[in-house]
């Protein structure tokens, strides 16, 4: 896959729930996300009754993938569906916030594309709307959550691999691939800028491997490097966090994949702990093995070196659906959901405009 909008991780089915006993939707097909999102669900035994956009060729293209799925007339038939227990939307990221709202008062739960805001009024509109209505906006954090090395990097820090972890770097280069992009993508008010987008994905890794509640963003910084012809849209961004429990973290995003490389970005995160240290090298091992998931950990046991593509499976989605049923939060607490959206947001607020 050379282009991350159309990412669309598949694992094996491992079913939650009986054939038709929760049913979703999907409004929304800006971005291709919503084919990973559908996918996590449906292989956990979620079922897509309806799809709106009102592209009629968007709304073909996904029936492709997911045939059950019926072409609605409307979103509001869709809202208006009691069988519908959560909606699945990829909109165009400015839009993410208010249509949430439309989902929540309606009775239903949200699970939305990372950014999942543009502005941080919009959290707060969330924030108020999940609090009156007590229904979920999740968020496709996609770069942890559809990542097999970075699940299991998870589980080796719970079983304590690496000690305390005391400092997360992350690295989130995308290949720009201009043809494919759409001119939302290009417009600053649209797509919320660089380290509100493509950020949002390190800012929820940082919190979640180093266990924070909260953190401060104590510096940041955007560019426009390379594209002037788009001058609404930032090429480079990174920043640096101090959480609530004292770990750091740093993490570069851009747009910068040359062509040579045969996937869509060479991701990495380093998570440095009081007893060792983890690698992820998510979508290949550069220059060795174009296979995804490689994992490297090195701690006072030895130095390991794991492929663990098709071994680990994505526990978020069937979680969810569970969490949806009964009112639980195993998946992703609503907070941590939010937190990193926060945090991505105020970092975007905050960044020096590097020419």
């Amino acid at each position: 896959m050379r282009d991350g909008m159309f990412y669309a991780p598949k694992g094996k089915p491992q079913p939650v729930v009986k054939p038709g006993e929760f049913k979703i939707a999907a409004i929304g097909l800006d971005h291709g996300h919503i084919y990973g999102m559908c996918n996590g669900l449906t292989e956990a035994g979620a079922e897509v009754k309806w799809v709106y956009d009102p592209d009629p060729a968007k709304v073909e293209q996904f029936r492709k993938s997911f045939p059950q799925a019926e072409a609605a007339a409307s979103k509001e038939q869709i809202l208006e569906d009691p069988e519908v227990k959560l909606v699945a939307s990829a909109i165009i990221p400015s839009l993410r916030g208010p249509l949430g709202l439309e989902v929540m008062a309606a009775g239903k739960d949200y699970f939305v594309d990372k950014g999942p805001f543009t502005t941080l009024e919009q959290l707060e509109q969330a924030r108020a709307v999940v609090k009156e209505t007590a229904k979920k906006y999740m968020v496709y954090y996609s770069e942890r959550l559809h990542v097999e090395s970075a699940v299991y990097a998870g589980q080796l820090i719970e079983q304590g691999a690496i000690g305390r972890v005391l400092h997360v770097a992350g690295f989130g280069p995308h290949r720009i691939n201009i043809p494919g992009r759409p001119e939302w993508f290009f417009q600053k008010e649209h797509y919320g800028g660089i380290l509100a987008d493509i950020g949002s994905h390190q800012v929820e890794q940082f919190l979640y491997y180093t266990g924070a509640k909260d953190a401060e963003v104590t510096h940041a910084k955007v560019a426009n490097y390379h594209h002037k012809e788009f001058p609404g849209l930032e090429d480079f961004g990174d920043a640096t966090l101090v959480a609530d429990n004292g770990a750091t973290g740093y993490f570069r995003v851009d747009w910068f994949t040359p062509d040579g490389l045969p996937t869509w970005g060479d991701g990495r995160t380093i998570i440095m702990g009081t007893e060792g240290y983890i690698e992820l090298r998510k979508y290949l091992d550069v220059g060795r093995d174009n296979a995804p998931d490689h994992v490297y950990l090195v701690n006072h046991e030895g130095v390991y070196h794991m492929n663990v593509a098709s071994k680990v499976g994505f526990p978020f989605f069937g979680q969810l659906i569970l969490d949806c049923i009964n009112r639980t939060e195993n998946a992703m607490t609503q907070e941590h959901a939010f937190k990193a959206a926060e945090l991505c947001l105020k970092a975007q607020a905050m960044a020096i405009r590097v020419e």
